[in-house]
């Protein structure tokens, strides 16, 4: 298999010498998560979307990282980041932001490193799969080794099935 094009994410991930697994697939951004680790042949409870808000009230932002076939509960966010409320950030802020496109938004290597949580069920989890930081490239790694790179602080953060 060729290598990939480098990557933030990845870049950080070779510069600190943490150990990383690629996956990459040709399906385009607006394919559900679920749909991805399908096609990744992984289990969706172990691949995670990056999710970026922002608090009204105190301009901060958020990452929050659920897995795929998971919702955010806003609600649940907004509470374990300490804030009233958090929405969603708009796609057309998202690059500009984070240096990332919608579907590819890495949890590594952002312009600026900001509040990240991640589902609890990550504890759970010997490996995690999340973006690499482009649209069709998925980085497995250890939660453990995430944490080396960004401080992740386990929530919980997705809705409540009905």
């Amino acid at each position: 298999m060729k290598p990939t094009e480098k990557t933030n994410a990845t870049r950080a991930l070779a510069q600190k010498k943490i150990p990383f697994k690629e996956h990459t697939h040709d399906l385009p951004a607006e394919t559900s998560g679920a749909v991805i680790a399908e096609t990744l042949g992984q289990d969706s409870a172990c691949v995670y979307k990056t999710l970026i808000t922002s608090a009204p009230r105190s301009g901060q932002h958020y990452v929050f990282m659920v897995p795929v076939a998971e919702e955010l509960d806003l609600k649940k966010a907004a509470k374990a980041a300490g804030e009233k409320s958090v929405e969603m950030l708009k796609a057309k802020e998202l690059l500009p932001l984070t240096g990332y496109v919608h579907g590819g938004c890495s949890p590594i290597g952002m312009k600026k490193q900001f509040p990240t949580f991640i589902h609890l069920t990550a504890e759970s989890q010997p490996v995690i799969l999340c973006s690499g930081g482009r649209v069709g490239l998925q980085i497995e790694l250890s939660l453990d080794d995430l944490r080396k790179l960004v401080p992740v602080k386990s929530a919980d953060i997705i809705a409540d099935k009905d």
